[in-house]
């Protein structure tokens, strides 16, 4: 399973951008979808994840009513539409995904990351 991340770019804050992640390989169906994203000098923070439906959500405080998780399973996709950004949003987004219905437990496939940078 390969995971590929793209969107990510310099914009100021207040913009909005959307990440996209396309999944590829032998996947099969019900498997979560996860953003995770690591600021310079920071660990890596969860961001949010999506289930397979789309039906169920989860945010970090950080981010939620700003930020929202949806996918198209038709396309293999996910995506990350990040609205009022903030310059503290910055960070190497990556998106992963994991079998069953947790959001929380480890994942098992990553993608490789895409670069968000928000100036003030």
């Amino acid at each position: 399973v390969q995971l590929q991340a793209f969107g990510g770019g310099l914009v100021q804050a207040g913009d909005s951008l959307r990440l996209s992640c396309v999944v590829s390989g032998r996947t099969s169906s019900n498997y979560v979808m996860g953003w995770f994203r690591q600021a310079p000098g920071k660990a890596r923070e969860f961001v949010g994840a999506i289930s397979w439906s789309g039906l169920s959500t989860s945010y970090a405080d950080s981010v939620k009513g700003r930020f929202t998780i949806s996918r198209d399973n038709a396309k293999n996709t996910v995506y990350l539409q990040m609205n009022s950004l903030k310059p503290e949003d910055t960070a190497v987004y990556y998106c992963a995904a994991r079998y069953g219905r947790d959001f929380y437990s480890k994942y098992d496939y990553w993608g490789q990351g895409t670069l968000v940078t928000v100036s003030s």
